[in-house]
């Protein structure tokens, strides 16, 4: 089967979405670039539990089908919207988490009150509400995404996460969910501080070496 390792790795990543608690019941979707002009995308409607390599799709960027007997995930525009735009992007991950939803239906934006927001830029922006599955929804993400973050918030929906391969992608949902989580903890108690932007350049540096 081709392109079978990142077929797998979709499936894998599905699964968890549910155990880490960043969406419930078949929310979300996932997706990785295959080449220049193709990528792979979770189907649409399925059990997370059940999704095989055979069942990814593999789509051109034009939205043709290229591989899959079912149909591709309802996001797959916004998916795509990324993929055109940010040439440097290998992974899409869309989630529901429940705490970084909970600023996206506030309309409200994730500041840097916790250095790990590095991984997603020096805050996570809000994208303008559309209709979930459209074309206008992918503009819009793509607009808040810009060229600076790895991240926004879905008004009213949800969590997009963005970076150079999936797994990078997917870390990035899961530090949004634990910087969210954090920011909404510490405004209960009082004032969180917020980084400056210089502070989290000089972080996210230090994340892109980190191991090397």
């Amino acid at each position: 089967m081709p392109h079978y390792d990142t077929r797998s790795a979709i499936c894998q990543y599905g699964r968890s979405l549910l155990e880490d608690d960043l969406t419930t019941g078949t929310g979300g979707n996932i997706s990785a670039r295959l080449t220049d002009d193709r990528i792979a995308i979770s189907p649409s409607g399925v059990p997370y539990s059940e999704i095989e390599p055979s069942d990814v799709i593999v789509v051109k960027t034009d939205g043709t089908v290229i591989e899959g007997a079912v149909e591709p995930s309802s996001e797959l525009p916004m998916h795509l919207s990324v993929y055109n735009q940010r040439p440097d992007v290998g992974g899409v991950v869309h989630t529901h988490s429940p705490y970084a939803t909970t600023f996206a239906s506030l309309g409200e934006e994730i500041p840097a009150s916790h250095y790990l927001l590095a991984f997603a830029g020096s805050k996570v922006p809000v994208a303008e509400y559309e209709t979930h599955a459209t074309q206008e929804l992918g503009d819009a993400a793509v607009d808040a995404l810009s060229e600076s973050f790895n991240a926004t918030l879905l008004r009213n929906h949800g969590v997009l996460t963005a970076d150079g391969s999936l797994d990078e992608a997917y870390t990035v949902a899961l530090m949004v969910e634990y910087c969210a989580r954090i920011h909404h903890q510490a405004r209960a108690i009082g004032e969180p501080e917020i980084l400056p932007d210089e502070e989290v350049d000089k972080i996210k540096t230090k994340l892109e070496s980190y191991g090397e």
